[in-house]
């Protein structure tokens, strides 16, 4: 027997962008709204775990508030949150060795903004590297700034779009911007969302995956798995808040969502929107054994960086101390280590932690486990945050449009706000898709 029920509003997706969309209508108008979420619980990409023992969250997905993000410090202070700031204290390993070195990305955001006026047509990050900045960069600013493509923004060099790296380096976001954390983590701001959907007129259901969307003006009828059986919601208005991984999924695929009739104004726009590849790993130690090696000369290091090393980023809790690592791959080299089994994955953590320390300072030793998440395997989200590929100008903004006005579009990749693939721009959209649809009766 299938499960049956209907509503005004039907959002697929309960991450940052369904979350507050869901609040945002139930806020604004009188319309009943039920949240679908294929996962047993809310948030999407953010994903906080808690250790018996362990003072800090893990977080294994988001996890910092980049620059003076609005729609983030907004929720803080509706929710009586705490933001606590980071300070980037940096540390590069070679060999072994540990050292500090002069910030590299002002001489690269120089060299773009004089360097900005050759992007006559836009090309791949690669391309512009090579062909244009890397006459006037350093070989290591040249070496730096391509690492930084695939960390910070997860992309792959030779498909994210030069034009957007651009103006995001040389904006007031970017790689150097101020960075913090909310104290407790992403979770408590998606619960704090979550726990504004009251029934009768709002809920969310878990364990729900959508796999059928057919719709025309004002009626949208939704097909798929509750707690493994079939169901079925009908309602005036959806928001589809999937991310772009999953929306250009082939139909045939295990995680698709077949749309009916399809989404062809869309097509275009999901080829120029890559979805990020990220493995993450939340290592945990006996104790915080890098803050007392070479006589607590690390002791304040938030950022510890072994370029060559399979995962060649680590931070630390700071400014809260806790005997735990995380370490971060991003873009090309994380679609390898996608390859591994988790256990394997965590090795080559440890491996790579052995590379910014030494040996000598018996990570191991001190290791008591590590959670992984690869999220270009996640199946409900088949990436991390978007990126532009080149030529892909415009296409957030295709993305983002509504359709017929009955589907509605959020999730970081339809930001138009300038925090896209942040939590902050999740937020974002999920207030603008609210709102655009609030304004359609």
């Amino acid at each position: 027997m299938s499960h049956r029920f209907t509503a005004d509003v039907v959002i697929i997706g309960a991450g940052a962008a369904g979350l507050a969309c869901a609040a945002e209508i139930v806020r604004r108008s009188a319309r009943s709204v039920v949240v679908l979420e294929a996962r047993d619980r809310v948030g999407g990409r953010c994903d906080t775990r808690f250790q018996p023992g362990l003072l800090v969250p893990m977080e294994l997905g988001a996890e910092f508030i980049h620059g003076p993000s609005r729609p983030v410090l907004s929720l803080l202070d509706k929710s009586d949150g705490v933001v606590l700031d980071t300070k980037k204290t940096r540390w590069f390993g070679e060999q072994g060795r540990l050292s500090q070195r002069p910030d590299l990305l002002p001489e690269i955001r120089r060299t773009m903004r004089k360097c900005a006026s050759a992007l006559k047509r836009d090309v791949t990050f690669e391309e512009f590297l090579v062909r244009t900045l890397s006459r006037k960069l350093s070989s290591a600013a040249v070496a730096y700034a391509r690492s930084l493509v695939e960390g910070y923004d997860a992309a792959d060099p030779t498909r994210i779009s030069a034009r957007e790296v651009v103006e995001e380096w040389t904006g007031s976001g970017g790689a150097d911007s101020a960075i913090a954390r909310p104290f407790g983590g992403y979770q408590a701001l998606m619960k704090f969302l979550a726990d504004q959907l009251v029934e009768p007129q709002a809920r969310v259901q878990l364990a729900t995956q959508v796999k059928t969307v057919t719709w025309r003006r004002g009626d949208v009828q939704i097909g798929g798995l509750f707690q493994g059986r079939p169901f079925r919601a009908g309602a005036r208005q959806a928001v589809i808040t999937l991310p772009v991984g999953v929306l250009r999924q082939p139909l045939r695929a295990a995680a698709a969502v077949r749309f009916m009739p399809a989404l062809a104004q869309k097509r275009t726009a999901l080829g120029k929107i890559n979805a990020g590849a990220v493995v993450k790993v939340a290592l945990r130690f006996r104790r915080a054994f890098w803050e007392k090696l070479d006589h607590g000369r690390y002791r304040d290091a938030t950022f510890l960086h072994s370029a060559h090393a399979s995962f060649p980023t680590f931070w630390t809790a700071l400014p809260l101390r806790a005997p735990l690592l995380v370490a971060w791959c991003g873009g090309p080299r994380a679609a390898r280590l996608s390859a591994h089994a988790p256990e394997k994955i965590v090795d080559l953590a440890i491996e790579s932690l052995e590379s910014v320390f030494g040996e000598h300072a018996a990570a191991r030793k001190h290791f008591l486990g590590g959670a992984v998440h690869d999220w270009l395997h996640d199946p409900y989200c088949l990436g991390a945050y978007s990126s532009l590929a080149a030529g892909g100008q415009g296409a957030r903004e295709i993305l983002a449009q509504p359709l017929r006005d009955t589907l509605f579009f959020a999730g970081e990749a339809t930001d138009l706000s300038g925090e896209a693939a942040t939590v902050g721009g999740a937020l974002h959209s999920g207030l603008r898709a609210a709102r655009e649809l609030i304004r359609k009766r």
